[in-house]
């Protein structure tokens, strides 16, 4: 009696088909993404080897992978990790999927200060921090986020990317209260309640809440940030947040309010308006 032999090029035409009867966009693309991200192989490398012979490991944990992705989870999440900018991150349901825009952000970031001292305020899965160390020539970067859990996932990635960070769990702006920052990031919560229910349900219902909502209004975190952060900077120091496009008008209003100086919005690649750049100032504190 002779085995069954199951290869490359049959295990993805057995996913196409899974994700497809789900209703996943793409299903072969996401098939071949699925194997290439599990295995951190190569695309091209993956099609070339196509009738190599998968072991029954290797197809089990494909095919359960499949399965999760088919139900919807994302695509970061069922693999274990996300690319931002020079950097792999691993993430899972503790924390948001880096995105696109945010790493917009931390090129607007480093065009304004590459050294000094850093700080990320909700850093999540240490994304912004990581990269700031990774490309700055800071003297110290430092990320915070009021939750452990997320916490935990920035330190791993910090050790697996071999850069220095200091991580302080707290509110917002309390873990570095009485610091000097040469630069200041934030990717805040910025959605309203109704906007969040109104969310694909694949952010909805497996990327963390408090990450995403900002109040009544999606304006909390910016209140805060705006009406403290001045006094954490130098004179020379910038200010750099990601916002919502729909805000943008009020969120530069309130910068002026608190007494920011030179402050920008920026556009996004989709030409939607982002981020916000702003200088603490030399006349008061």
């Amino acid at each position: 009696m002779t085995d069954l032999v199951t290869t490359q090029a049959m295990l993805r035409r057995e996913a196409t088909a899974i994700l497809d009867a789900a209703g996943i966009a793409e299903p072969r693309r996401e098939a071949l993404r699925l194997a290439r991200d599990l295995e951190h192989r190569d695309a091209t490398r993956l099609v070339l080897d196509a009738d190599q012979v998968a072991s029954p490991a290797e197809a089990e944990r494909y095919l359960a992978a499949v399965h999760r992705r088919a139900a919807g989870e994302p695509l970061a999440y069922v693999t274990g990790w996300s690319g931002f900018r020079r950097l792999d991150l691993l993430v899972d349901g503790r924390v948001l999927i880096p995105r696109p825009e945010t790493e917009e952000l931390v090129g607007a970031a480093l065009d304004r200060v590459r050294g000094g001292v850093a700080a990320d305020i909700g850093t999540g899965s240490g994304a912004i921090a990581i990269a700031l160390a990774s490309e700055g020539r800071f003297a110290e970067v430092i990320g915070t986020d009021s939750s452990a859990d997320a916490l935990a996932v920035a330190r791993d990635n910090g050790a697996r990317n071999e850069v220095a960070v200091t991580w302080l769990e707290g509110d917002f702006l309390r873990p570095i209260r009485g610091r000097r920052l040469d630069l200041l990031v934030s990717n805040p919560p910025y959605l309203t309640d109704a906007e969040y229910d109104t969310l694909d349900p694949s952010v909805r219902a497996w990327e963390p809440r408090q990450a995403l909502v900002g109040g009544e209004d999606g304006m909390a975190a910016y209140q805060v940030i705006l009406a403290g952060g001045r006094s954490l900077l130098q004179p020379t120091g910038w200010l750099a947040l990601e916002i919502d496009a729909r805000r943008a008008g009020q969120t530069r209003t309130l910068a002026e309010g608190f007494g920011w100086r030179e402050v920008t919005i920026l556009d996004d690649l989709f030409g939607r308006a982002r981020i916000l750049l702003a200088q603490r100032g030399a006349d008061n504190d």
